[in-house]
């Protein structure tokens, strides 16, 4: 089993998550739990602070499951190293798995997240991870993570412009979408020579791995 815990507590985006790591894994047995306690999204470092306790008692309560791989389904890597610290599974974040996929793919990506409050977080994430002699930019594409929910085709449109100047400025191979909410957006230009990278289809196919 495979556990994807969501640190907010908005139960779509739990769903949006699972229904995508199913049609990435299908042969493997995924659940979805959502953190209740948690904050209605996380959007910064007092989200991210407040949301590590609730996530942390899901955590011991796949653990305790049996889960054999447990995912953390938020882009900033929430509570990443107190969860590993509590699981006996490996515990994969869906931010720094598709940061290695993005590497492994090419030389160079950028992220395209959601408000310029969560640029930094990333940014220290990837310098933490060793991975920032590849990184080109994080670039905020200015659409709060709820937006992506209540407001997605709007919100969408948004995220793709972004993505289509990263592409056109940044010299990359590829983009990550840098967060959750953004599991839906898929890249719809044809161009096999650039990739479009979900966290959580790469956390998936690294927990399926492992």
């Amino acid at each position: 089993m495979i556990v994807i815990i969501n640190p907010n507590a908005t139960v779509t985006m739990t769903d949006a998550m699972v229904d995508t790591a199913r049609k990435a894994a299908p042969n493997s047995n995924i659940v979805g739990w959502t953190s209740i306690e948690g904050p209605p999204a996380i959007q910064g470092e007092q989200d991210g602070y407040a949301a590590i306790p609730p996530l942390l008692k899901l955590v011991r309560k796949a653990d305790s499951a049996g889960a054999k791989a447990i995912i953390i389904g938020c882009f900033d890597d929430t509570g990443l190293s107190e969860a590993r610290s509590l699981a006996s599974c490996p515990v994969i974040g869906i931010g720094q798995a598709a940061y290695h996929f993005a590497s492994l793919y090419g030389s160079r990506f950028s992220v395209v997240t959601t408000l310029d409050v969560s640029v930094p977080i990333l940014e220290a994430n990837i310098k933490a991870y060793g991975l920032d002699a590849n990184l080109a930019r994080v670039r905020a594409s200015g659409v709060p993570v709820l937006a992506l929910d209540d407001d997605r085709e709007r919100a969408t449109q948004v995220v793709k412009e972004e993505i289509r100047t990263a592409i056109r400025e940044d010299s990359i191979n590829s983009v990550v979408l840098g967060c959750a909410g953004m599991v839906h957006i898929t890249d719809d230009r044809g161009d096999t020579s650039f990739k479009l990278i979900d966290g959580v289809h790469a956390a998936v196919c690294f927990a399926s791995m492992l």
